[in-house]
């Protein structure tokens, strides 16, 4: 009777925690440095309608659909790599996708082929280059093959960051000013296209987690165990890459690097709930997408001359979780 005692209220405190979670994000449109009325919003000829549809709405949208996004491909990268600190930001794909993009906005290419802009183009490629070349140097790994990848990324990212400033000495007053707010992360957009096509490629990214939940779970324990359960490893392992690689590369072409969700998230959930990872995707899609809502109404909130960078948030509260986790993982 206490064990079942404790399990109801243990599920209450989850559907509560869910509840807050939701309303923080019904309530975020409404913060800001011009504040908003119910009634003032629900009138069409009020400012304040056009400032709530046309920036507040589609910036919240695009947060959460952006926190599915990095959330998602955290979880990807640990489980594939069974390495609690991998995400994309670690391993420099998100590095190579600013690199990408950066290198894009200073050759000025505008918009490629259907219409693609060669920002989002670059941004991927980056990405792409990345995760392929992680995989081909694993190959060389002897030994502690997860620690040395990490190492890997790190490098790759630092190499990026030179790169990048390359990049900087090369541009023009105008193109370094762009560049350094882009490095920064932004979700500050204007309109619906970046939260439909973000939204879209998140949706994507979520279902292909969902329908190979089971074969993410088993490639998780190990890749002999999984191929003996019939598993293609490397098909599997190469298609999630891919579209987690994506991804972000169209993310950070849209809002630049965002660090640390991915890395935060996942272990969040499965404190919360740890059960088995395919019971946890969706969990963990919905918990990243509020999270990022939550760390970008601190920006909007905080009473300063300009907006704070995303970038400088996730940091602040990802950069302690990382340290956590690694002396915890050496303890």
């Amino acid at each position: 009777m206490a064990l079942h005692l404790v399990r109801w209220r243990c599920g209450m405190l989850k559907s509560l925690l869910w509840i807050l979670l939701a309303c923080g994000v019904l309530i975020a449109p409404f913060i800001g440095s011009v504040e908003l009325s119910l009634a003032d919003v629900l009138n069409p000829e009020h400012l304040s309608h056009k400032i709530f549809v046309e920036l507040r709405l589609p910036r919240v949208l695009f947060a959460f659909f952006a926190g599915v996004v990095l959330a998602l491909s955290g979880l990807l990268y640990q489980t594939l790599f069974r390495n609690a600190l991998m995400t994309p930001y670690t391993l420099g794909i998100s590095s190579g996708a600013v690199l990408g993009a950066g290198i894009a906005l200073k050759l000025s290419l505008g918009t490629l082929l259907f219409g693609v802009a060669s920002v989002t183009l670059f941004g991927f490629l980056g990405a792409m280059f990345t995760v392929l070349l992680l995989v081909y140097l694993s190959q060389f790994l002897k030994s502690s093959h997860h620690e040395s990848l990490l190492l890997l990324g790190i490098a790759l990212s630092l190499f990026y960051t030179s790169a990048l400033m390359v990049v900087f000495y090369l541009g023009s007053a105008i193109q370094n000013d762009l560049l350094i707010r882009f490095t920064m992360g932004s979700l500050s957009i204007i309109g619906w296209n970046s939260p439909i096509t973000l939204g879209i490629i998140a949706f994507l990214l979520l279902l292909l987690l969902y329908l190979y939940r089971f074969e993410l779970q088993l490639l998780g324990m190990s890749e002999t165990q999984a191929s003996l359960k019939g598993v293609h490893t490397k098909r599997v392992t190469l298609l999630l890459l891919i579209a987690s690689s994506f991804a972000i590369g169209v993310l950070v072409s849209m809002s630049g690097p965002i660090g640390f969700v991915g890395l935060v998230v996942p272990h969040i959930v499965a404190k919360i709930y740890p059960s088995a990872l395919s019971h946890r995707v969706l969990k963990t899609a919905l918990f990243g997408g509020f999270f990022l809502v939550f760390c970008d109404t601190l920006t909007r909130g905080i009473n300063t001359q300009s907006e704070l960078p995303i970038g400088i948030v996730t940091a602040f509260i990802g950069a302690p979780f990382f340290i956590y986790l690694i002396i915890k993982g050496k303890k």
